[in-house]
């Protein structure tokens, strides 16, 4: 007999060593059901975390965490080692405030290495971990733990290549659930899949090893021809190499990853040879949950559902005549719309068709999609090269990825001027992914870059009609930045008449000072004038609509009407719209206050949306605050009482 709930007396990972295999396989069952549950409740990252739950086990059975150090590469998959090292009791708090974290944080665990949230970077983290141990004298091993779909990125083949020239003893291990989000494509996917069905490559090799290991060794020439004969036993079987073994790396592989002894006994094998290592696993995402295992990109990252009724169940079928559900849903339909009449329009992500809402195009025009796999700068560059060529090339990408790209932005983009359409998705505060996903940086580093314009819609109108003038009065470089999930009404109900899109629009008038804010938090900024309205504050609201270049006429003209200006803005406050505002109105306007409401200097940590505006001053109310202590300020600054 089992015991029952063995999860509930593991306290950290050396509790793992005495379970025998059927132990090991009900704690994989138990573990699986945590995370369901969990995720049910909190939302997060579903499918990847169902599929590495044996190879967790499996690692924290062979290495010694005292002294061994593992790498999760994005570490959106770290549930299940979670659980392991010791957060169990608290892991009702994932993704929640002051809660446990979705991905690896130091901050949070010894046990956990290094922190990520990008892909394709584990392998050079775990690659400075073990130069450093070596430098400083200290035992243990490091294992880098990267996905196939995080392969694609360029960095984790500079990390290979470098690990490749040298002998020092690092270990990688592939998790090959042939899944980014969704489907991996390209070469890489293409190689992979070859080697995954090299079946009798793996008998021969099996059989023979059999063999050759009851042979004595007698001295260097019989380890060779051990050597040479599984050179010749690849080449039948197999022959293509496998790329890791042409870097310099001893390949072993492919493994089950489900199989708890086979894992077992290959990381023991791995464990403590010479050398860089590359074991090959292959999973399934969203092993152990029907309706993950069937839709794995479904349940990539989820919102809170029913388990009983799966994620697409419990929100109920859709009937087709609902209107966009999220800016991504939005951007998508009105590419298609303009696509349709204009046949230079194409559409490039890295690996986030779905994510940004670009499936429709994809179907529609498949000789006009491109899924670069998860390889920003490379979206980037490739873009800039078909904007040489005539075409017009749309790029989406969410805000915290961009990040990869800025020298792309800058040097291949700006620089020569090419019409390049950059849609940048959940820009602001995302919530509950935490510090790695904010939004918060784009307008800070993208602003500084010469000839960019960049524009950000209120709601989904705004939206399409940005995307229009991107598309045809745009010459140069064109940045479209929204947020995530949908769009909310403006208090009131009213839906101002359109402008240009040069244009700011002030969409409160108002006596007492100016609140000019851009995007999502023109929300806040006109619920912030309702709240002041009843204090007998008249507050000024405008909607700076485009942020670079800016309408200044119409922000400094207001400034001087009211005698204040306070900025709102989803982004960090050093470098934004703000900070730009503020410079130019201490020239145009000597004496003016000034207020700049936006994300402080610090890592903006997890938390939902609202909880974080609260945190960073951001909501409704702290705004409404920020403007009244502005009124109040006293001024000598001349206020004009009639507009010029």
């Amino acid at each position: 007999m089992l015991p029952q709930h063995i999860l509930n007396n593991i306290k950290g990972p050396a509790d793992l060593q005495d379970l025998t295999w059927p132990q090991r396989r009900q704690l994989a069952e138990e573990i699986r059901e945590t995370i369901i549950r969990t995720v049910s409740k909190n939302g997060g990252h579903l499918a990847s975390n169902l599929g590495v739950v044996e190879l967790t086990i499996a690692l924290l059975d062979a290495f010694d965490l005292r002294f061994d150090q593992i790498v999760w590469d994005v570490g959106h998959q770290t549930y299940a080692y979670k659980l392991l090292t010791g957060r169990s009791n608290r892991f009702d708090t994932l993704r929640t405030e002051n809660g446990v974290s979705g991905f690896p944080k130091r901050e949070e665990s010894l046990f956990d290495a290094y922190n990520t949230g990008h892909s394709s970077t584990s392998i050079s983290a775990a690659l400075g971990i073990l130069r450093a141990k070596q430098l400083r004298g200290e035992s243990g091993r490091v294992v880098a733990v990267i996905g196939d779909g995080a392969l694609t990125g360029g960095m984790a083949f500079e990390a290979l290549n470098d690990a490749g020239q040298f002998s020092e003893r690092l270990i990688v291990i592939l998790n090959d659930n042939q899944m980014s989000i969704h489907r991996n494509g390209g070469g890489i996917a293409r190689h992979l899949n070859k080697v995954r069905l090299s079946h009798t490559y793996l008998r021969m090799k099996s059989r023979v090893e059999v063999v050759l290991n009851r042979l004595p060794l007698i001295g260097r020439p019989a380890a060779k021809l051990i050597e040479f004969s599984k050179g010749i036993l690849r080449r039948i079987a197999r022959p293509y190499p496998v790329i890791f073994e042409d870097i310099g790396f001893k390949y072993f592989g492919p493994v089950d990853g489900h199989d708890l002894e086979s894992l077992a006994s290959h990381l023991e094998t791995i464990r403590d040879i010479d050398g860089p290592v590359l074991l090959h696993v292959c999973t399934q995402k969203g092993k152990g949950y029907t309706y993950a295992e069937e839709s794995p990109e479904d349940y990539h990252g989820v919102a809170p559902f029913e388990v009983e009724k799966g994620v697409n169940g419990a929100a109920g079928p859709r009937t087709g005549t609902e209107g966009p559900q999220s800016y991504s849903d939005a951007f998508g339909a009105a590419l298609v719309e303009e696509a349709a009449d204009n046949p230079r329009i194409v559409a490039i992500t890295a690996a986030m068709c779905s994510g940004t809402g670009l499936n429709a195009f994809s179907t529609r025009f498949p000789d006009r999609f491109f899924d670069v796999c998860i390889a920003e700068q490379h979206a980037v560059t490739m873009a800039c090269g078909m904007a040489s060529r005539g075409m017009v090339p749309v790029v989406a990408i969410y805000s915290t990825f961009l990040q990869r790209a800025f020298d792309q932005v800058l040097h291949d983009a700006a620089l020569q001027g090419l019409h390049v359409v950059f849609a940048v998705d959940r820009a602001g505060v995302v919530g509950e992914d935490g510090e790695t996903h904010q939004g918060l940086y784009d307008l800070a580093y993208l602003l500084p870059i010469p000839g960019i314009e960049i524009l950000a819609p209120r709601d989904y109108g705004e939206l399409r009609q940005m995307l229009h003038h991107a598309l045809y009065r745009s010459e140069g470089p064109v940045v479209i930045r929204y947020p995530r999930g949908a769009e909310r009404s403006l208090p009131g109900g009213e839906i101002p008449a359109a402008l240009p899109i040069e244009q700011a629009q002030i969409l409160r008038p108002g006596e007492h000072l100016t609140l000019a804010a851009c995007g999502a938090m023109v929300r806040n900024a006109m619920l912030a004038a309702a709240q002041l309205a009843d204090e007998g504050i008249s507050c000024e609201v405008i909607d700076i609509r485009r942020v670079k270049p800016l309408d200044l006429d119409t922000i400094l003209s207001s400034c001087r009407q009211t005698g204040r200006l306070a900025t709102l803005e989803d982004g960090v406050a050093a470098g934004g719209v703000g900070m730009t505002l503020a410079a130019t109105v201490a020239q145009r306007c000597p004496g003016l206050p000034v207020a700049v409401i936006a994300a402080g200097d610090h890592p903006v940590l997890q938390g939902s949306v609202s909880r974080i505006h609260e945190r960073e001053g951001m909501d409704p109310a702290s705004v409404a605050r920020t403007c009244r202590e502005l009124a109040g300020r006293s001024t000598s600054y001349p206020k004009a009482y009639s507009r010029p």
